[in-house]
């Protein structure tokens, strides 16, 4: 039944059990949906900013792997109103049905069917909890709806030759809301009928009707040889019954947004992705914009103060040029460019920054050289060293180096082998003034 004069009752189901392997180290001790992204965020603040943007108040975050930090973050962070029934709720693997972890993401929904029988929605939105992009959902479930579809899957326009990196949905030429075939990772499918040179390649974001999606993982977690996946096993499924539907995502229209970011949508999955969607977020017109004020991106940072320039002791002034500065952070007479400071990041005197994200309180110690790197929590540079400068240095003395990165985990030990930068010529340095602007000093730590 729906609700009297509101359109359908929609329960939204957030998958964030992702283990996320290929953001390793970043992923060690957390998961892949807790990643910090952005300097304030969390990966997941996205998917649920969509969700509750698009006024569907009634949440589920299915967790598994390593969910502390993400449990945490949205039991603090995402707290609707109680009065009105609304609720954001992380919910672990609760092994209802025997002793065993979700074994996939159609698996996650069967163990937790018991969430949706509590609400009885007439349309559940499912959605990834990893990826960067803004989309109104209701426009999705109003389509969904016209099509009589009982699956719908959102799909982003991509180059054709990028094919072999998506589940890629191919629709039937006669009626291009239909899916004909879902294709994993196709080396050479056909393209689009109104554009040749592209595909659909599916976000990870699904609608269904609740009693066809409560049938469908109830049959796949009887049978032996699937892998209980929602792309891999769930579409196929409806899509051999012929009731799967297509939703192009070029077809979303969210307030504020313009001709050059409305498609908009990053798999930040991999070290070098998130590493780039960074570098764009600093750029002078970047393609995502945080800026948004009609779509905004929610999250919770905590009781930080401003963030702060400020010279050093020696009076050398600070230099921060594109560059996110989030609250707490502090550029004490070093400089940075074309970097994301996370809160309470510190940069200290005569230290260079370039190119790199630092996150919750990693230190960079006076005249350090961080280049191309991806810093941690609580990460200390020690004074003089190079990070990312020289990544065949940077390997050799025991850091993590991929994609030409150099990637440090939460609190990881610079080794005391690692390469340290020539010291500065005592002529070049100013009379000390007393200014306090060091990381255990008032003024610096502010």
């Amino acid at each position: 039944m729906t609700q009297r004069g509101r359109g359908p009752k929609v329960l939204a189901v957030v998958l964030a059990g992702g283990e996320g392997k290929r953001l390793m180290p970043l992923t060690a001790d957390r998961a892949k949906p807790a990643v910090p992204y952005g300097g304030i965020y969390r990966l997941i603040d996205f998917a649920l900013s969509n969700v509750v943007n698009s006024e569907y108040r009634k949440v589920v975050v299915l967790t598994q792997y390593k969910s502390h930090s993400l449990d945490r973050h949205v039991t603090s962070t995402w707290r609707l109103s109680a009065m009105l029934g609304n609720y954001v709720a992380p919910v672990p693997a609760q092994q209802r049905v025997g002793k065993r972890w979700y074994a996939g993401s159609a698996d996650a929904i069967f163990q937790s069917l018991n969430l949706v029988a509590d609400e009885e929605p007439d349309i559940i939105v499912v959605v990834g909890a990893d990826h960067v992009y803004r989309m109104d959902f209701s426009q999705m479930v109003a389509a969904h709806l016209d099509s009589g579809a009982a699956a719908t899957v959102a799909a982003i326009r991509q180059p054709i030759k990028l094919a072999d990196q998506f589940g890629v949905i191919d629709v039937d030429p006669k009626d291009t809301s239909r899916i004909r075939a879902f294709l994993e990772k196709p080396t050479s499918p056909d393209g689009l009928p109104d554009s040749p040179d592209e595909v659909l390649a599916s976000m990870g974001n699904y609608v269904f009707d609740r009693k066809a999606l409560v049938e469908a993982v109830i049959a796949d977690a009887d049978m032996d040889d699937s892998k209980h996946d929602m792309g891999g096993d769930i579409v196929p499924a409806f899509v051999s019954r012929g009731q799967a539907g297509v939703y192009d995502f070029k077809d979303n229209d969210v307030p504020g947004t313009s001709e050059r970011d409305r498609d908009y949508w990053r798999d930040v999955g991999t070290l070098a992705s998130y590493h780039e969607a960074h570098l764009d977020l600093v750029s002078a017109l970047p393609i995502f914009n945080l800026y948004n004020a009609d779509w905004p991106i929610y999250t919770m940072h905590g009781p930080l103060p401003p963030a702060k320039l400020v010279h050093d002791a020696d009076e050398t002034p600070p230099h921060a040029n594109e560059t996110l500065l989030s609250p707490g952070a502090v550029v004490s007479g070093g400089s940075v460019g074309r970097s994301v400071l996370s809160p309470r990041a510190f940069v200290e005197s005569g230290a260079e920054v370039t190119d790199s994200v630092l996150l919750d309180g990693v230190v960079i110690g006076k005249g350090a050289r961080v280049h191309r790197a991806i810093l941690d929590k609580n990460v200390v540079v020690p004074p003089g060293v190079e990070i990312g400068v020289d990544s065949e240095a940077d390997a050799a003395c025991g850091l993590t180096v991929r994609d030409g990165l150099t990637v440090l985990g939460k609190g990881e030990r610079v080794p005391d082998s690692c390469r340290r930068r020539p010291p500065r010529r005592s002529a070049d340095a100013r009379p000390a003034t007393g200014s306090g602007s060091g990381p255990s000093s008032g003024s610096g730590s502010g």
